[in-house]
């Protein structure tokens, strides 16, 4: 019994959990989206995975810690929790693994809590936003700061709140006034040397404190920021923190399962088909190669509302990212080599999509090879990938967010109708829409781009594998009836693009299939802007 109350409580308080064990429907479970504070989470009786001991496997390795992770992951919720433990809180920690294991008394320690998200640093100006927020922490404390500036007063803060027994630290998101203004690289530096100067306290402070623990999304080894704290450990690829934040497969068992099968009822399938589509869309983080975490945001508000949507990428549209993509010809990300100096590397002048791809959570590590000390990157899951192409492609046809993706929705319909002149007539219509000016700059990449996007983002819908390695067709199509091989030339001729479908056999390897199958030959002229031929045969005839 005492296993399935430490179980259960993290979900409810213990009495009100008693209760829906003998009505489920009595009291609907209460999803904490958003919700940063562990206090108002515990009280409120929301749902709660259970990290305390991964939490306190940490704390007790070390004094310093550093931890990146993309937004919505639940950075902030780590460090609340971790004020609490420090802060003595037990009844919070009632039926959690660490209630049993933390010395509630002989840990209990004064906490400054600085939290940048909250600093009005676009208004004030990032030093005075700093200052003031060191000021309002000291009053919190019950102490006040002399007349010294945010650089002194962050000593002066550290000193007296650990003057009689050391303190604690904890800095969240200690890299929003530098991802806030990536766009603006000036803004961007000067903010870094503010930080910089900033942080360089932390040096001299280590008597003052028993633990420092910052949160952000971008890893800090290149940003030039903490060169001053050899001692800072960082977590962010450390074994100790792979499943820290996230969901595992395994907690989704644990704690979602009977969910699940309401929300299977309430979309009139199978629990095992809602499985595995929830596993397509929120799966697939990971920061090893081989633990996976759920978004927690993602599939909190999908349980929620039972409704697949991308609800982590409606939380913030990577505009400047999107921009800095196309201005790199960075439009097929999928499967990228990439190695831990990539990762890490954040030249804020020379700036490369693929570190903030990584960091910033578009996307993840899939493999990492220790041989060649080289990392193998992918998006995440359906929703990161389908979010991200779709911005992408308005990016590169000019068009407002949301059009591109019913002229993908009408090629698959016209794809399942096996109506290839709808089809071309759809290409025809995207390429129609891309501004002269910007065909002409660059026609070649304009052109790869988007057949690359349209036919990846076909596969949200319908079976579409877009290849790029030689020996492979350009995009390979499979609906309900048919399977269509699909090669597109430039200023080449449409019997050419047929000839190489069928001198490579790219249909080949479906021969056994019941499908009618097509070979699609495309010709393109950078002239017209247009297709300007297409051939069709119908292989095996």
């Amino acid at each position: 019994m005492n296993g399935l109350r430490s179980a259960l409580s993290s979900m409810m308080p213990f009495r009100q959990l008693l209760l829906t064990l003998k009505n489920p429907y009595l009291y609907p479970m209460k999803y904490p989206i958003g919700i940063q504070d562990f206090r108002k989470l515990r009280e409120g009786g929301y749902l709660y995975v259970d990290k305390t001991q991964h939490i306190h496997d940490i704390l007790v390795q070390g004094n310093y810690f550093f931890l990146s992770r993309p937004r919505r992951f639940g950075k902030s919720l780590l460090l609340s929790t971790i004020n609490e433990l420090y802060s003595g809180s037990r009844e919070l920690f009632e039926g959690l693994w660490v209630e049993r294991h933390w010395d509630w008394e002989a840990s209990r320690r004064p906490v400054i809590w600085l939290k940048f998200s909250s600093y009005g640093y676009r208004e004030k100006g990032l030093a005075a936003a700093i200052d003031d927020g060191l000021m309002l922490e000291a009053r919190r404390l019950g102490f006040s700061l002399g007349d010294a500036g945010y650089k002194n007063h962050f000593q002066e803060l550290i000193t007296k709140a650990g003057a009689s027994e050391k303190a604690i630290l904890l800095i969240d998101e200690y890299d929003k006034p530098i991802i806030d203004f990536l766009d603006d690289i000036p803004q961007v530096e000067a903010n870094r040397d503010i930080l910089k100067s900033f942080y360089s306290v932390l040096k001299d402070c280590d008597p003052y404190l028993e633990l420092a623990f910052i949160t952000g999304v971008s890893a800090f080894s290149k940003v030039s920021i903490f060169l001053d704290l050899n001692n800072l450990k960082n977590l962010s690829l450390h074994r100790h923190a792979d499943t820290l934040l996230g969901i595992t497969q395994e907690e989704l068992d644990h704690y979602f399962m009977p969910v699940l099968e309401e929300a299977a009822q309430y979309q009139k399938t199978t629990t095992e088909a809602l499985y595995e589509q929830v596993k397509r869309w929120y799966n697939g983080y990971s920061w090893n190669g081989l633990d996976k975490v759920y978004n927690p945001f993602s599939l909190l508000s999908f349980l929620d509302g039972r409704q697949f949507r991308n609800f982590w990428f409606e939380t913030g549209t990577p505009t400047f990212l999107v921009k800095e993509m196309k201005k790199q010809a960075n439009y097929d990300i999928g499967y990228t080599a990439a190695t831990a100096n990539d990762l890490s590397n954040f030249d804020l002048r020379r700036l490369n999509p693929i570190t903030v791809l990584f960091q910033t959570g578009y996307l993840t590590i899939q493999h990492y090879e220790p041989q060649d000390l080289l990392y193998t990157l992918d998006y995440p899951n359906l929703e990161v990938k389908h979010s991200l192409q779709e911005i992408l492609l308005n990016e590169y046809l000019d068009y407002p967010p949301q059009s591109a993706l019913p002229r993908v929705v009408n090629l698959r319909n016209a794809l399942q109708n096996n109506d290839l002149d709808e089809a071309i007539r759809i290409i025809n219509a995207a390429f129609a829409a891309i501004p002269y000016d910007h065909w002409q700059q660059e026609n070649e990449h304009f052109f790869h781009a988007i057949i690359h996007l349209t036919f990846s983002l076909l596969g949200v819908y319908v079976q579409s594998e877009v290849h790029t390695a030689k020996g492979r067709c350009d995009a390979l199509v499979q609906t309900d009836d048919y399977i269509y091989a699909f090669e597109f030339k430039l200023d080449k001729s449409a019997a050419e693009a047929l000839r190489q479908i069928e001198e490579k056999g790219y249909l080949a390897p479906w021969a056994d299939s019941p499908k009618e199958k097509i070979a699609v030959g495309v010709s393109f002229s950078s002239q017209e802007k247009q297709v300007e031929e297409w051939e069709v045969k119908h292989w095996g005839k």
